[in-house]
């Protein structure tokens, strides 16, 4: 049996409520039903669940993403909370050793992390991906499980962009480059 474990990318106030820094917007509000379900479900199954977390400073000008996207994400701010119910499913579940809610600073989640290790630690083979942005940070985290030799599934129904042309492409590289699932 394949083991395996979620990524849970980003899914925070800045990138999904209505007001938030740099949200996906209704799109991402659409999936949270799907992310919470397939959040608890890992969970309660005792697979491995990552809360990816992108954050950054305030006034951080040598930070490459500065130059691109509005402030998001900012450390100690509303907007990095997780959005809706997932909020509550992390809290019920936070001292559950297979649930890690880490910090990123790139669009990937094994950009300067130790998500690899806590993997590889694990014996995970396969990884699912689920949250914001498709085409950004789901895309890039992928793109980097793929080069790790990890076998990757998306939940299509649990991500999300503001960018509807870059969702779509993104689901068919996921597929076509990467040989993910995407259900």
């Amino acid at each position: 049996m394949v083991k395996r474990a979620l990524i849970n990318v980003d899914y925070t106030n800045d990138f999904v409520a209505a007001d938030g820094a740099l949200t996906a917007g209704e799109p991402g509000q659409a999936i949270e039903e799907k992310v919470v379900a397939v959040t608890k479900e890992f969970i309660q199954a005792g697979n491995y669940v990552a809360f990816a977390i992108d954050i950054h400073h305030e006034g951080d000008k040598l930070h490459p993403e500065t130059a691109l996207f509005p402030a998001h994400n900012i450390a100690g701010t509303t907007g990095r909370d997780l959005y809706g119910k997932l909020a509550d499913v992390y809290e019920e579940n936070k001292d559950n050793v297979n649930v890690y809610y880490m910090d990123k600073t790139r669009y990937s989640a094994f950009a300067g992390t130790d998500l690899e290790i806590k993997l590889r630690e694990r014996g995970i083979e396969e990884v699912h991906i689920i949250g914001v942005c498709t085409d950004i940070c789901v895309l890039h985290t992928a793109v980097d499980a793929y080069n790790k030799g990890f076998g990757i599934v998306i939940h299509q129904d649990a991500v999300a962009s503001f960018n509807q042309a870059g969702h779509d492409w993104a689901l068919g590289h996921f597929t076509n480059t990467l040989g993910a699932k995407v259900v």
